[in-house]
């Protein structure tokens, strides 16, 4: 199994404005005052905790810093939102911020139980409903009944609704496994699947809501495609992100049974020291309605650069 990318990238040797600013910088700003702004009480950060795997090894705190600025950075500059737990979806031309797609993405770029882990070849991935294991699999994954719809937009059109392209959606069950991969998943599919953007943009996926495991707060995984028939494969995916999910929905949520160790994992844990969400997650926070009894509906706008 590959180790994920926890962080995003350091700045681009390249990008001289960027650099001067942070030379200035690390001579100006203390370290407990970077520390406060980046929401981290040491000198490294959190280690991120992943299903099946060891906590990574963390960088430098310098060097987690200069990471954390160059994301914020890439990101189109637009109106913006929330970035506490209530559920506002930030403003629109902004571009959503590139993610680690995580040790589990079933899209071609890795293998697990010694073959290559690719969901997209499947078929019938192609769907809505992804609460169930497709392709000969039977595996059904309960929990608290979710639909999302994820609006794609460009930011070089005045936020012009993306018409035909595709989005392929993944996340964890009830109990933080990823089908595929983790024990007692292997043989399963379910909690993948791609669907187009219509004529408004939107992608609708029936699901649940994830669990929550060690070091990570409640999140989904999601690659952006130019079409359906070009979400086969990693190489041809346009971007990568996750988006998040409002703290008292969460603590909703995993007051159901079928949330084994969730509400314990999700006490230990908090956006400010995730290893994906502490730099910013305004971006990636979906609005929800409903209720843990009857389910929820989430939404949120994505924007990218095409």
């Amino acid at each position: 199994m590959s180790t994920p990318n926890r962080h995003p990238q350091p700045a681009d040797a390249h990008d001289h404005g960027l650099q001067a600013d942070l030379d200035t910088l690390r001579t100006q700003i203390d370290r407990r005052q970077a520390l406060r702004w980046l929401g981290m009480g040491s000198v490294a950060a959190t280690p991120l905790l992943v299903p099946g795997s060891a906590a990574a090894a963390t960088s430098t705190w310098w060097t987690n810093f200069l990471a954390t600025l160059k994301k914020k950075s890439s990101t189109t500059t637009g109106s913006t939102g929330s970035t506490g737990s209530t559920g506002t979806t930030s403003g629109a031309c902004s571009v959503v911020p590139e993610e680690t797609q995580g040790p589990y993405p079933g899209d071609g770029s890795n293998t697990a139980n010694g073959s290559v882990a690719n969901a997209l070849a499947l078929s019938g991935i192609v769907r809505s409903d992804i609460r169930s294991s497709i392709a000969g699999a039977t595996g059904v994954a309960a929990g608290v009944p979710l639909k999302l719809i994820i609006k794609l937009v460009n930011v070089n059109s005045s936020c012009a609704a993306l018409d035909g392209y595709a989005i392929y959606l993944w996340h964890c069950d009830a109990v933080g496994r990823y089908s595929m991969y983790s024990a007692g998943a292997t043989a399963e599919n379910y909690l993948r699947g791609v669907q187009p953007t219509d004529s408004s943009g939107q992608a609708t996926f029936q699901t649940i809501f994830p669990g929550c495991y060690s070091g990570r707060m409640p999140h989904m995984h999601f690659e952006v495609y130019r079409s359906s028939t070009t979400a086969t494969s990693f190489s041809n995916k346009l971007k990568t992100s996750q988006l998040a999910f409002p703290n008292e929905v969460s603590t909703a949520v995993y007051a159901d049974s079928r949330y084994t160790g969730s509400a314990a994992n999700f006490a230990k844990v908090s956006f400010a020291t995730d290893g994906i969400f502490s730099d910013g997650y305004s971006l990636e926070m979906t609005s929800l309605t409903g209720d843990a009894t009857n389910g929820y509906s989430a939404t949120i706008t994505v924007g990218i650069s095409v």
